[in-house]
């Protein structure tokens, strides 16, 4: 049962590196595309948007379509149209067709976090979820860090669009690799329609509605937050004096400090509780963002793995928080909405800030995106019933 359980998560996990690098090569061709195709910078922020949005469109259907079809076939086939996605963006030959391709490859990659957290979930039913849950976060990060540097230096040597669609065909064969794995451990399969006694399941199955609203409030700010910052990270850098691949150096640079966040934060929130944890997280992003806009090149490179660890540390916390507020029977459909609230914010705050930066420019624009943040601290107080325990929350 141990060994299957680490396969299960193992497995997903990979998945999981798999598709955080997808959306995250994204923003080290933003600035290349913005270049090649003339955009502004509004024009930047709704092509992130334009995956991260079709994302958060189909975090929820593939929550429930799981229930009834199983979530090795539809993780497999998600993980396929996005690989397709990118080869296909290769081809691309301007703002439109390039919008309408990342749409659908983000349609594809909405399956993976709803999906492979629940199969986390139902293989460490009995223990450990939360441990399990940090694991595959972290892995995320991994696949952010990796492929962030690799594809920066492939593309600066043999252009965006073959880099693009390389590290699609990759896709194509992990997608094939997941149906079989996950198969042969017997994962993945739909889940039963009725409780013990016949009665059929109803509901998103939310044990707690308050807490589980004050949960997801703070996940929204915070991957704003993330993907508001990382979004025009480039051009500030690029300001200063950073090449292309300089970019993609820095990008791994923050993605191995959310890597070791992912880790960190959540043995944190073990010893000192959820609630002093995000707050302490969210707060150190605040000044970590800061601290990147106003300091000359070096000193900002420096800053970008501890703002790293305080980013994406939060999510970690909150993750292994979800599974604990719902019903098992309905845990797809509970992390469908939950990444849809999320993602969904993740998704409009390029474009939102986009307009701003057109406006202001883009360090205050990220000013801002500092300022934002700091709402996940009175938000902490609403959760704070919820998730009271004895390691201090």
């Amino acid at each position: 049962m141990i060994s299957r359980a680490r396969a299960v998560l193992a497995s997903a996990s990979s998945i999981h590196l798999l598709h955080d690098g997808f959306s995250d090569i994204i923003y080290v061709f933003l600035p290349l595309w913005a270049a090649e195709f003339g955009l502004s910078f509004a024009q930047v922020g709704v092509i992130r948007t334009a995956y991260s949005g079709g994302m958060a469109l189909f975090q929820i259907p593939a929550g429930f379509l799981a229930e009834r079809w199983g979530e090795r076939r539809l993780l497999a086939a998600g993980t396929a149209v996005t690989a397709l996605g990118f080869v296909g963006a290769g081809w691309a030959g301007g703002f439109i067709p390039l919008l309408v391709i990342l749409l659908m490859a983000g349609l594809g990659s909405g399956v993976q976090h709803p999906l492979s957290s629940s199969l986390i979930s139902k293989a460490y039913e009995t223990g450990g979820r939360r441990a399990a849950l940090g694991t595959y976060n972290f892995s995320g990060d991994v696949g952010k860090a990796g492929a962030a540097a690799v594809i920066a230096l492939v593309a600066a040597a043999v252009g965006w669009r073959t880099a693009g669609a390389a590290y699609g065909l990759l896709g194509l064969v992990a997608a094939g690799t997941l149906l079989i794995v996950l198969g042969r451990l017997a994962a993945g399969d739909p889940g039963p329609a009725t409780d013990g006694e016949g009665v059929p399941f109803r509901g998103w199955g939310i044990r707690d509605p308050r807490g589980f609203s004050a949960l997801a409030a703070i996940g929204m700010v915070d991957n704003a937050t993330r993907t508001g910052f990382i979004t025009f990270l480039p051009f500030v850098l690029m300001a200063k004096g950073s090449t292309v691949a300089g970019v993609g150096t820095a990008l791994a640079l923050l993605f191995i400090g959310g890597a070791a966040g992912k880790f960190l934060c959540g043995l944190l929130a073990e010893r000192v509780g959820v609630i002093r944890t995000v707050i302490l997280t969210e707060t150190a992003t605040a000044a970590g963002i800061a601290t990147v806009v106003a300091a000359p090149l070096p000193l900002a490179l420096t800053a970008l793995v501890p703002l790293g660890v305080a980013l994406n540390g939060t999510s970690s916390v909150l993750y292994g928080t979800v599974a604990d507020l719902v019903m098992a029977e309905r845990r797809s459909r509970a992390y469908g909405l939950y990444y849809t609230l999320s993602v969904g914010c993740s998704a409009l705050a390029p474009t939102l800030y986009g307009v701003i930066g057109d406006v202001v420019g883009v360090p205050a624009t990220l000013g801002i995106v500092a300022a934002v943040v700091l709402v996940t601290v009175p938000l902490c107080l609403v959760l704070r019933p919820a998730v009271a325990a004895p390691a201090g929350a």
